[in-house]
C-alpha cells in the first residue's frame, strides 16, 4: 500500500513555497521522494535546505507570478533542473479586505491575478510538458470560499470561486491526456492571510465555535491530502474539490 504514495523520482513544482500551506506541502511531497521547484516573490532558500535534508533535490526560484511570462519561466527552470514536470501545486495567493462599496479597482485586480490567472497559465505551462509523457498531478489550492462569499473579501471569493471551476474545466479536458486536475480547499487555517481574524478576539471566537474541530488548521493539516492527489493513489480521482476543514461546511 506504501507504494501508491511513493513520489521517488518524481519532479515537483510547489508556489508560495516559502511559509505556511506552501512550505509544509512542500516537506510532505519532498518527504515522500519527491525532487522540488520552490517558488516565491520571496527568497525561500530555508526550506530548500530543509528538502535537501530530507535526502532530496531543491531548487529554490524567486518570482513574482504576477508577471507575463512568469509561468513559462518557472516550468523551463523545472525542466532545466529535473528534465520533467510530474506534480505542479498551485498555492501562491493574496488576500485583500474591504467593504465592497470601498474596494479598489487595484486590490482586485491584484488578487484575481495571482490567485487565477497564474494558476491556469501555470497549468497551461506544465501540462505542455505533462502531456508529452501523458502523466501529469495539478493539485490548485482552492478555499472555504469556493463554496461561500466570506466578509470583506469580495475579489477572493472570486477568485477561490474560479480556482475550483477552472480545476473542473481542464480535469475535463486533459483527463485523457493522463492528467489529473484537483484542488485542496482548505478551512480556517493559522497562516499568514488569517492573522487579521486570529488577532480580531470576536470574529477568531465565532470562527472557532462553527468548526467541529474546535480549532484552527495547521499546514500540516494539507500535507496528508497533498500527497495522495500528488501520487497514484488518487488516479482515478479528477476534477475534485478536497476540503480540509476540520468540518465547517459541514457544520
Amino acid at each position: 500500500m506504501t507504494a501508491l504514495f511513493d513520489l521517488t523520482g518524481k519532479a515537483a513544482i510547489v508556489t508560495g513555497a516559502s511559509t505556511g500551506l506552501g512550505r509544509g506541502m512542500t516537506l510532505a511531497l519532498a518527504s515522500a521522494g519527491a525532487d522540488m521547484l520552490l517558488v516565491d516573490h520571496v527568497a525561500c532558500g530555508a526550506v530548500a535546505e530543509e528538502v535537501r535534508e530530507l535526502g532530496r533535490r531543491a531548487l529554490p526560484l524567486t518570482v513574482d507570478l504576477s508577471q507575463g511570462g512568469s509561468a513559462s519561466a518557472v516550468v523551463e527552470a523545472a525542466l532545466r533542473e529535473f528534465g520533467k514536470v510530474d506534480i505542479l501545486v498551485n498555492n501562491a495567493g493574496i488576500i485583500r479586505r474591504a467593504p465592497a462599496v470601498d474596494f479598489s479597482e487595484k486590490d482586485w485586480d491584484d488578487v484575481m491575478t495571482l490567485n487565477a490567472r497564474t494558476v491556469f497559465f501555470l497549468a497551461q505551462a506544465a501540462a505542455r510538458d505533462m502531456k508529452k509523457r501523458r502523466y501529469g498531478k495539478i493539485i490548485n489550492i482552492a478555499s472555504l470560499l469556493s463554496f461561500q462569499g466570506g466578509v470583506l473579501v469580495p475579489s477572493y471569493a472570486a477568485s477561490k470561486g474560479a480556482v475550483a471551476q477552472i480545476t473542473k474545466a481542464l480535469a475535463n479536458e486533459w483527463a485523457p491526456e493522463g492528467i489529473t486536475v484537483n484542488a485542496i480547499a482548505p478551512g480556517y487555517m493559522a497562516t499568514n492571510n488569517t492573522r487579521a481574524l486570529r488577532d480580531d478576539p470576536v470574529r477568531s471566537k465565532a470562527i472557532l465555535e462553527r468548526i467541529p474541530a474546535g480549532r484552527w488548521g495547521l499546514p500540516e493539516d494539507l500535507q496528508g491530502a497533498a500527497v495522495f492527489l500528488a501520487s497514484a493513489a488518487s488516479d482515478y480521482v479528477n476534477g475534485h474539490v478536497l476540503v480540509v476543514d476540520g468540518g465547517w461546511l459541514a457544520r
